[in-house]
């Protein structure tokens, strides 16, 4: 990162967003709606987050604890409140938006070996601290925003993200009418009181208070509305004033949020507590209001599609949880909401079809399957099964990175009658590898570094005319996000071109296939829709702008509903 002057935040405002009582409370999407809402007024803001861990990055984590890693344009792998920043803004973010203990530390320590602090004692305070502010303002300028809302992760106690809340402090300090702090807080309601309760969220202030910080403004999330009455004793308790309590219930759709926080004047509050006015380019929350006014209206309807998630990153523990496909049940939705059907997603345990006599008429009842993402050999060989199932069946189906790696083994073993086929992530010695590892990787792999090893971020392709990819696009080239270490092996190439199956994408030079699909049809060797991406479209898929690949296979499922 280049070095620059401490910016002077006369102009430029900072919001700081904290969680309290516990974690899961919502916090990145309570941060994505305050960019929501002030955007809409017409100002110019970039959300960043704060992952108080020391990994560098969140590539190495494993998505069933931590949820879904999301990769920037720039191939940086992030936090999925990542994904919903641009979800919810509608645009690209920076690697600078992003920033971890890992990487402050890092940062730091490698600078101490150059000897860039000249022999002094490098400690937390102030080198840690100022590291972290400096990255802070660095993002602001990047980004040449008016306001920077920062959410700090974890929970007030936390032990972990102390240092980021120090430095908010100074800021604050140094800039008092620039900076403001919101706390994102539980309000529980216990079932045997049947009463909502504050004392929790008022010790969460008191902690805060106690890193000398004071809350600006409380969201009290809870399964209710919070009455007014508990707005005056949060009010009282943590002094703030009683119209900077906002009510943050349950509610249905997330993209509800922005304009729920609009019922207690959520933009005003902030506007007048940053002591801003109103932009004459303010567009407002038209568009999308519209989008969330639709999603209701399609939720009332009677037209459904069902799709199946097959994957592996579902069970901890006694509970299933589908944050590590987060970006794609979101792109689902975004395409069957704006074709006015309610996406019925159903999650599908891959391992549940390596059983003997597993039962695939299972299968028959989705309008579509989709098998994401995933590294290892968990669940492989179930997967497989689900995708010839799907071919042989002509039931619509969109692999993703693996899934479109293994859907071009199902193809290999079964139709090219390539029995061994494999890839080398599974049995490097197999006799048919169709998916091999990038040679320019086979050095870091040997060496046991897996982080950063992969090819990650923005890529071009160029589309095959008269292709499903071709007519979804409306384009010819193409620029997607990546994930992935293995590729279609060049040697195999020509002989599954052979045999039927279509790479209707590839890098511009020709040696990476991006995009594989059988020919439309019903016959012999075609399929409704049996398409595969390396890449990882469900990243690109926005609100206000679904993703083209996500349509035409919601599209081609909802004929298989007609039907």
């Amino acid at each position: 990162m280049k070095n620059i002057k401490e910016k002077k935040s006369k102009h430029h405002k900072y919001i700081f967003v904290i969680g309290g009582v516990m974690s899961g409370v919502g916090k990145g999407i309570a941060t994505s709606s305050i960019g929501t809402l002030l955007q809409a007024k017409g100002f110019s803001v970039n959300l960043l987050k704060v992952d108080p861990y020391l990994n560098v990055d969140a590539g190495t984590m494993n998505p069933t604890e931590h949820g879904e890693v999301f990769v920037l344009n720039s191939g940086l792998e992030t936090d999925q409140d990542m994904g919903n920043y641009e979800r919810f803004l509608n645009r690209d973010l920076t690697g600078d938006d992003y920033i971890t203990s890992g990487m402050v530390y890092k940062h730091v320590i490698e600078g101490e070996r150059a000897l860039k602090y000249g022999g002094k004692c490098v400690e937390a305070i102030p080198h840690i601290r100022d590291e972290i502010i400096h990255r802070f303002q660095y993002s602001a300028k990047i980004n040449k925003s008016d306001i920077t809302v920062v959410e700090i992760g974890g929970t007030v106690g936390d032990y972990q993200n102390i240092m980021f809340i120090e430095a908010a402090r100074v800021i604050k300090v140094r800039h008092p009418e620039d900076v403001i702090f919101v706390m994102v807080s539980y309000m529980p309601v216990p079932s045997k009181l049947g009463e909502m309760k504050s004392k929790p969220t008022q010790n969460a202030i008191r902690q805060l208070n106690s890193y000398g910080v004071n809350a600006d403004i409380i969201i009290a999330r809870s399964e209710v509305p919070m009455d007014h009455k508990r707005k005056e004793k949060i009010a009282v308790s943590c002094g703030v004033h009683t119209d900077c309590v906002i009510s943050a219930p349950d509610i249905e759709s997330v993209f509800d949020v922005p304009l729920n926080f609009e019922k207690d004047n959520m933009s005003e509050i902030l506007m007048k507590s940053l002591k801003l006015k109103k932009r004459p380019s303010a567009r407002g929350l038209g568009e999308w209001k519209k989008f969330a006014d639709n999603v209701k209206s399609v939720k009332k309807g009677e037209k459904e599609v069902n799709i199946a998630i097959v994957g592996k990153y579902f069970n901890t523990g006694d509970f299933v949880l589908t944050d590590a496909y987060v970006s794609v049940l979101e792109a689902i939705k975004y395409s069957a909401y704006s074709q006015k059907v309610n996406p019925k997603i159903h999650t599908v345990n891959a391992r549940d079809f390596e059983i003997p006599n597993p039962d695939y008429s299972s299968l028959d009842k989705f309008d579509g399957i989709i098998v994401p993402g995933g590294f290892g050999e968990s669940g492989i060989e179930g997967k497989l099964n689900v995708i010839r199932y799907a071919r042989e069946n002509k039931i619509p189906y969109f692999g993703l990175c693996y899934g479109m790696q293994l859907m071009t083994i199902e193809f290999a073993r079964n139709v090219l009658n390539l029995k061994d086929a494999n890839t080398a992530e599974i049995n490097p010695k197999a006799e048919h590898v169709i998916i091999d590892i990038m040679p320019d990787q086979k050095k870091k792999i040997a060496e046991g570094n897996y982080g950063g090893s992969m090819r990650l971020g923005r890529y071009e392709a160029r589309l095959k005319k008269g292709s499903i990819a071709r007519q979804a696009y409306g384009e010819d080239i193409i620029y997607e996000r990546h994930r992935h270490r293995y590729e279609v092996n060049p040697e195999y190439i020509e002989k599954v071109i052979a045999g039927g199956l279509i790479f209707s994408g590839a890098s511009p030079d020709g040696t990476l296939m991006e995009i594989a699909e059988l020919p439309r049809g019903e016959g012999i060797g075609q399929h409704p829709f049996f398409l595969g991406t390396q890449f990882h479209p469900e990243f690109l898929a926005r609100p206000l702008r679904p993703h083209p690949l996500f349509s035409e296979f919601i599209k081609v499922a909802v004929k298989r509903t007609r039907k």
